[in-house]
């Protein structure tokens, strides 16, 4: 879960990722997919390599944290756990808009990856830059509340965005907290035939609490035929540690309103590697513990809608 003001977890999440091996673990596709099934909805990576893929100004390789998580190692620490697949999600902390080291792992492994990626709404032709980018593998758009911009979602550029959505097909994901869901909700409104994707619940849960209003009006845009949830980020919410139990009540609430053709699993790695937080406790919340999903809706949360959200091209 993308945090703006400072950067946290350096020792945490470095000594996650030096659990799961070093940065040689092979991304072939010759594995089978009964092996490997499921699809993560929702992961970060990139490389120390700053000198090939620049970082945002004001920002060094020593801001990394951890220092490296590239494709190789998110895939040595998704692979155990039965995940083939992940929808990479552009890093505006570290890369700003630039989405070029996610599309670079996309260019080497298009049966792996999907990207979504960011446009700057600020800037002209952003619904050409879009389609354009749809061809180098990006199939959705972060958008996320800007500093010093009330109405963020009306922007000329951001408006421009909802409608080459809903002809591109490449979801708005909104990464965005519960007081922004009002707004998201007009966006729908407006723009009906756009695909959206809530990302994290919409941090319902950051605070530790996990129902009450906010959540009855992320239930509420389940009204809206084309919004998704990702159910994520659970080293973020409720009591921020496995086995995530106090998650499940939201998890069902959901479930009822939007069904497993609307909701996604996703990690958010490298965040959910951070203590006792592991990739292991993320998957078993939805593939072992939730008592109400059949196999088939299982099927659905830990992969179908994921694929039909994202690997459509």
């Amino acid at each position: 879960m993308q945090k703006e003001t400072k950067v946290t977890r350096r020792t945490a999440l470095s000594a996650g990722v030096a659990a799961v091996g070093s940065a040689t673990a092979l991304l072939s596709a010759s594995e089978s997919e009964k092996n490997l099934p499921w699809i993560d909805a929702h992961s970060h990576i990139w490389t120390p390599d700053t000198s090939v893929f620049k970082l945002r100004p004001g920002m060094t390789a020593e801001d990394l944290a951890p220092r490296s998580f590239t494709a190789e190692e998110l895939m040595a620490t998704a692979r155990p756990h039965g995940v083939g697949r992940v929808v990479l999600i552009q890093h505006t902390l570290f890369h700003g808009f630039d989405n070029s080291y996610l599309i670079d792992a996309w260019e080497q492994h298009p049966n792996l990856f999907r990207v979504v990626g960011m446009v700057d709404d600020l800037r002209s032709n952003c619904g050409r830059a879009m389609k354009q980018l749809l061809k180098q593998g990006v199939t959705g758009f972060r958008i996320t509340p800007r500093k010093g911009i009330t109405n963020w979602l009306e922007t000329d550029g951001m408006q421009e965005m909802w409608k080459t959505a809903a002809e591109t097909r490449q979801p708005m994901c909104c990464l965005i907290n519960p007081h922004d869901l009002p707004g998201v909700d007009k966006a729908c409104r407006k723009n009906p035939d756009t695909p959206v994707v809530i990302d994290h619940f919409a941090r319902i849960g950051i605070d530790g609490t996990v129902h009450g209003e906010d959540l009855k009006r992320l239930v509420e845009l389940a009204k809206h035929k084309h919004v998704k949830v990702k159910i994520s980020a659970y080293y973020a919410l409720g009591k921020k540690q496995p086995p995530h139990l106090e998650l499940v009540p939201m998890i069902r609430r959901l479930f009822d309103a939007y069904g497993p053709d609307r909701l996604m699993w996703a990690s958010d790695c490298p965040y959910q590697l951070d203590g006792d937080n592991n990739y292991g406790a993320s998957i078993r919340l939805i593939k072992d513990t939730i008592d109400f999903a059949t196999k088939e809706d299982r099927q659905k949360l830990l992969c179908d809608t994921a694929e039909s959200t994202f690997f459509f091209v």
